[in-house]
């Protein structure tokens, strides 16, 4: 799962072009919204379609449970992989 963390980390620099950005500056459980790394909603459409084009997976935008998926980078690795797990079905 760390693995995971590091290239989501790596993913968000790279999305949203934060230049002078290590991975090791975003902690995994910290928010990724508002006080955290500062994301807003239309950053969570950008990450959103990145996630899917990168790991081939499908986001309910209709789920209740959707923003806690989104709120940090631990619980997006968390996400993948269960996404991940249900297209391996």
């Amino acid at each position: 799962m760390e693995n995971l963390e590091a290239e989501l980390k790596n993913l968000i620099i790279h999305t949203f072009e934060l230049d002078g950005m290590e991975p090791s500056d975003i902690v995994s459980d910290a928010p990724l919204f508002g006080d955290g790394l500062g994301l807003d909603s239309i950053d969570a459409l950008e990450l959103g379609m990145a996630l899917k084009k990168k790991y081939h997976i499908h986001i309910d935008t209709d789920s209740t449970e959707l923003a806690n998926y989104f709120s940090s980078v631990k619980n997006l690795a968390g996400f993948v992989v269960s996404q991940q797990e249900k297209n391996a079905r």
